[in-house]
């Protein structure tokens, strides 16, 4: 095995021969069939009800968030965009991820509603290029080149600071324009107006219940949507770049097996409070578990986490985690590297 390294200090070496000994014996199957066994073991409640609960918790925010946006003084309004920020984080991340991933119920009917509603209607996204850039290529292809590496969240000509911490505010006006557009981009017609419709449905709805529940007028509703919608986007971005970007990068035709080929290229990000909610398990401190089973709910993650990760442990694969702050630093400091370059790509000879 032969291995070049995308950054020193942010991945271990598997070069010796007794390691790669050691790896080969790591089995999926083996894996899979541990965390079956949970799986067939677990409630409803496990499955499902746990996530259901913080989604609802989510919700919950909206009347207190918008009954503040009625005041005339601004701390009370402050805190209403806040609320409604933070409803929002929780929808555009661990709701709309948990329906792509058709993660918040057994049924397939259901599970397309929720896909509708949550992405589309209340995310301004597109539930088809959502599902077929991230289900059916980001996880199969996880940090192959060209295909699941995260390039697509690169903006080479941003400078670092505009890129980490002000080009995420404009996301909300981005969002809705772009779902449109990649679809066309992809010649499906037919979905993009689809999504035109349902996405236009959304936020009028969402404008309407700013001016006639909290009194706006329609010019500063459009401007508070605006706001509490971007409030979140910062450490949206940092999560979805932190997480692989700066981790071993593959070539399609020798990339290892997928038990290694997810060990080495996903990270888990440390416990945090603010962010394990808004954002779920799944994208912040289970990712690893998510990229090996993505149809388990967040809480289903958290569950199998110790089984996965002394499962990797003891068969010499790399089990990654770093904190927020230290991935910030990191990239912030190694921007240019990361964010401009391209990826180098590790090489693993003699790996079916």
């Amino acid at each position: 095995m032969q291995r070049k390294s995308a950054s020193s200090g942010e991945q271990q070496s598997s070069s010796s021969h007794h390691e790669t000994a050691v790896e080969t014996k790591a089995s999926l199957s083996e894996l899979t069939a541990a965390v079956q066994k949970v799986q067939e073991a677990s409630s409803w409640w496990d499955l499902y009800g746990v996530d259901w609960c913080y989604i609802a918790s989510g919700f919950a925010m909206i009347p207190p968030g918008l009954l503040l946006l009625r005041h005339q003084t601004w701390p009370p309004f402050i805190a209403g965009l806040i609320l409604l920020g933070f409803y929002y984080g929780m929808l555009k991340t661990k709701m709309s991820h948990l329906a792509t991933h058709s993660a918040l119920c057994r049924s397939k009917l259901a599970n397309r509603f929720w896909q509708l509603f949550f992405i589309e209607f209340c995310g301004s996204f597109s539930a088809e290029y959502a599902i077929g850039a991230h289900v059916k290529v980001h996880h199969p292809y996880t940090n192959v080149i060209g295909l699941g590496d995260s390039s697509t969240w690169r903006v080479p000509s941003l400078p670092r600071y505009i890129y980490l911490f002000v080009a995420p505010l404009f996301l909300p006006v981005m969002t809705p324009i772009g779902a449109v557009v990649f679809l066309l981009q992809d010649k499906k017609v037919l979905k993009a107006f689809q999504c035109f419709i349902v996405v236009s449905l959304g936020l009028v709805a969402n404008i309407s219940l700013l001016m006639f529940v909290s009194g706006l007028t329609a010019k500063v509703a459009v401007l508070s949507t605006l706001v509490y919608r971007a409030l979140m986007d910062i450490p949206y971005i940092h999560v979805n770049i932190f997480q692989h970007i700066g981790l071993p990068m593959y070539a399609r035709d020798s990339r290892p097996p997928r038990l290694h080929l997810m060990s080495s290229g996903v990270l888990n990000l440390s416990h945090n409070l603010l962010l394990d909610w808004n954002f779920g398990h799944s994208l912040i401190a289970c990712h690893i578990e998510h990229h090996l089973f993505p149809k388990l709910s967040d809480n289903m993650c958290l569950k199998i986490q110790p089984i996965v990760q002394k499962y990797l442990q003891e068969h010499g694969l790399p089990y990654q985690k770093r904190g927020y702050l230290d991935r910030l630093k990191f990239f912030t400091k190694e921007y240019k590297m990361l964010m401009v370059d391209a990826p180098p790509i590790t090489q693993f000879i003699g790996v079916q």
